[in-house]
């Protein structure tokens, strides 16, 4: 019997009708009614009997299963299906427990995950009908505005800081100095490419003292290791992977503590067409950040399984990480910053920055949580 029912019928029958004493004996007195004739005793301050006791027993299990089953949020309407395309790493945490506790079904979706290697590819193949919403950084998000693709944020779903710069120490590098005239792979066109860019305008090295290096993430650990390149800058787990695979390295982290937005992006139109979908998907990861918050050990576990993760790495990074959903004014700031950054770069053709609000969709997450929704308009 579920708990629920226990806990209702508890105060309605006693664990033992026949007996005066013991958990549940007797049952307390509710109110009283007068007898007809024909009726069997009515007296609750007593033990009801017969057809009124299986009325009372009937009218509180249907009750019961009435209130779990909204609590479960069943469903058993038309199912839709969506397709979201993600690199496969812990920041989707909150799309990881949604699926594997069966969120998505309670509200009539039927998710596929089909992975990528990085947030850019994945928007890349959301924009050619491989996926529905793509979950990327905020950095290719803005490259796609200064090219004009009709997108919308739905909802930023983690906020976290993994990125580092590794260098080889048997290549001359034991400061960041040490940086110029070195070869560093990055992959160009995602965050990457602005944090390091950053990173050595602090550092007061100019980017035309560098070699930059195209890489994809699967190139990344052999790049390093081979000594192709000098330096990289990657996200985790590549850096955990090179800690136990190369000697002699040296870490700085890349991102000067200006976090990494992960994002849920769609095509506007495809969003005009499915605004019921898409709250029934934002209700599913709400429910996953609270359970994500009531239950951090099995949600954890969840991740670690999900990305076959060992327990001491999920452990170190777990931390680094935001879980919750939100749509607040630093997301734009950060757009700015970096759509600034691509101008003087001249690494578009555009000169003036983008009003970002309007590629900001709101409605849905103010319906779902509208105190994590902070954009000034």
């Amino acid at each position: 019997m579920m708990p629920e029912l226990r806990r209702l019928l508890a105060g309605v029958i006693p664990a033992n009708p026949g007996s005066r004493s013991g958990t549940g004996a007797g049952i307390r007195t509710v109110s009283k009614c007068r007898i007809k004739s024909g009726m069997t005793n009515c007296s609750i301050g007593g033990l009801a009997k017969g057809p009124f006791l299986m009325s009372t027993v009937l009218v509180a299990v249907v009750a019961v299963f009435g209130l779990w089953s909204c609590s479960r949020g069943d469903y058993s309407g038309k199912v839709e299906t969506i397709t979201i395309g993600v690199p496969p790493l812990e920041q989707n945490a909150l799309l990881y427990v949604a699926d594997q506790q069966k969120f998505f079904a309670d509200h009539g979706l039927h998710i596929i995950i089909k992975d990528y290697d990085s947030g850019l590819t994945a928007i890349n193949g959301m924009l050619k009908g491989e996926a529905d919403i793509a979950e990327a950084a905020e950095f290719p998000f803005v490259r796609n505005v200064f090219q004009k693709e009709k997108i919308l944020v739905i909802a930023c779903n983690d906020k976290f800081e993994n990125d580092y710069i590794v260098g080889r120490k048997d290549r001359g590098i034991t400061k960041i100095s040490d940086l110029k005239g070195k070869r560093i792979g990055v992959a160009l066109k995602t965050i990457n490419e602005f944090y390091l860019g950053r990173f050595l305008t602090l550092n007061s090295i100019n980017r035309q003292n560098v070699t930059l290096v195209d890489l994809t993430p699967a190139q990344y650990v052999k790049a390093i290791a081979s000594g192709d390149v000098d330096v990289l800058i990657a996200w985790q787990p590549y850096i955990h992977q090179i800690e136990k695979e190369v000697n002699g390295v040296i870490i700085w982290p890349a991102q000067s503590s200006q976090v990494v937005y992960a994002i849920l992006v769609c095509i506007s139109q495809w969003l005009k067409e499915h605004t019921d979908v898409v709250k029934g998907f934002l209700k599913s990861l709400r429910e996953a950040e609270d359970y994500l918050v009531r239950h951090p050990d099995e949600a954890k576990a969840i991740v670690r399984k999900r990305l076959n993760y060992d327990d001491s790495y999920i452990a170190s990074v777990w931390v680094q990480h935001h879980f919750a959903l939100s749509l607040d004014q630093t997301l734009i700031v950060a757009m700015k910053d970096e759509a600034q950054w691509m101008i003087n770069s001249n690494l578009t053709s555009e000169k003036t920055l983008p009003d970002f609000v309007n590629y900001m969709y709101t409605d849905g997450l103010k319906a779902i949580k509208p105190e994590a929704v902070n954009i000034i308009r």
